[in-house]
């Protein structure tokens, strides 16, 4: 590129630039909520007057979607709007626009709530402690509102159908989320937690397998019907676990829980659940860990030779299966092959895994196949190894290489 090319390119992309970027700084001469509008103090207000006094269309209103915000009249009952000197009083930079009424997607009857002795308060909680309604916590209020009369103790019915005006893909913002499955534990056990609301028990055995059962808070037990607790067959009330692990699974959790540690969070509490059972001695399971009482002993492994390998070999060569429940016996796991490793083919040089004679009369795939679990650890070798040489010598006799 010339550098008379070169300097035009530069110079309309400096003014693109500066176009793209005056343009997204320019503010739009709409406003976009009532606090442009409007000067406005929910707190000031709620000490001198009634929510009706300015809402007054709230009382006979059937539907959200109703004008439900002030309009001038509401006003003129406490403030002069006639005095044309007043009115930057409340209206912000000339502007003498209408309120902004959002469009709702629920269904609620003020008038009918309002003639059961309901005062606004019971609901919205916070105005008045807020200037504007944007500042709210929660502009609408939450579901644990509603779920305080709609219950089987009353006689307000708490069907989806009775509040939201479509069902359909109904997902709550805490819920969209990159992986929320993954995620959602951490929500299910905090203090505010309302799966219940909207989840019974047969939600969580689409997922979870009945191994055990789920001892974490918020269960069917906190909330009212449809959220009441199932029956088991004994008349415990319980929320199984159904369809995550095998049945045999605990033989072999470790080696899962070293490598997706975050997976197993999803569910468990690590200082709680895990040291059901690695927590022998009632220590601190944040200083022990996860190591069997067992692997803290001073002779659980001796190093070299001759040595017997201390105690691990003994419990390994009575129950390995033990072993395989946090490491991979099979030679994948570099805690083991850091010892139980045949790198130079010579007999007896390394620590001794196999008793004598294990694979005699058998005929196995390593004489064929790469893929053998042999080669995981006896590296000097291959099916193509000549017969008497190296770790092939082992059983076709030594031959010298």
């Amino acid at each position: 590129m010339s550098i008379k090319n070169f300097y035009i390119t530069a110079s309309v992309l400096i003014i693109t630039f500066l176009t793209f970027t005056a343009f997204l700084g320019q503010k739009s001469d709409v406003p976009e909520g009532n606090e442009e509008l409007i000067n406005f103090s929910h707190k000031f207000h709620a000490d001198i007057a009634d929510c009706t006094d300015c809402h007054s269309a709230v009382e006979e209103s059937t539907s959200l979607n109703d004008r439900l915000l002030p309009n001038h009249d509401d006003c003129a009952s406490c403030h002069e709007v006639d005095n044309k000197d007043e009115c930057s009083t409340c209206h912000k930079n000339g502007i003498y626009e209408p309120l902004i009424q959002t469009e709702s997607k629920l269904l609620f009857n003020h008038k009918d709530h309002l003639k059961r002795d309901l005062k606004c308060q019971d609901c919205h909680k916070d105005f008045t402690a807020i200037n504007y309604s944007v500042e709210a916590k929660q502009k609408v209020p939450p579901m644990e509102f509603c779920v305080s009369c709609h219950n089987p103790e009353n006689i307000a019915p708490n069907f989806c159908e009775n509040c939201h005006i479509s069902t359909a893909n109904l997902t709550p913002q805490n819920h969209i989320g990159v992986n929320f499955i993954r995620d959602h534990k951490y929500l299910a056990n905090s203090i505010d937690a309302n799966c219940m609301m909207c989840h019974d028990n047969s939600t969580c055995q689409e997922c979870h397998v009945a191994t055990t059962t789920i001892t974490e808070s918020n269960t069917a037990d906190d909330f009212y019907q449809p959220y009441m607790p199932s029956q088991g067959i004994d008349g415990n009330k319980q929320q199984v676990i159904q369809r995550v692990h095998e049945l045999d699974y605990r033989f072999y959790h470790g080696i899962d829980a070293k490598s997706k540690a975050r997976d197993c969070q999803t569910c468990h509490q690590f200082e709680s659940f895990c040291a059901n059972c690695h927590n022998s001695d009632d220590a601190d399971f944040s200083i022990g860990g996860v190591a069997p009482l067992s692997h803290l002993q001073p002779d659980f492994k001796t190093i070299g030779v001759g040595s017997g390998g201390g105690e691990h070999a003994i419990l390994a060569s009575r129950d390995i299966e033990s072993c395989a429940a946090c490491h991979d016996v099979q030679g994948g796991d570099p805690v083991c092959i850091t010892c139980h490793l045949d790198s130079d083919g010579i007999k007896g040089t390394n620590p001794k895994t196999h008793p004598s004679g294990f694979m005699r009369d058998v005929e196995g795939d390593w004489h064929n196949s790469m893929g053998s679990i042999c080669y995981n650890c006896h590296t000097s070798a291959s099916p193509t190894t000549p017969a008497g040489i190296g770790f092939c010598g082992y059983c076709h006799g030594s031959e010298a290489e």
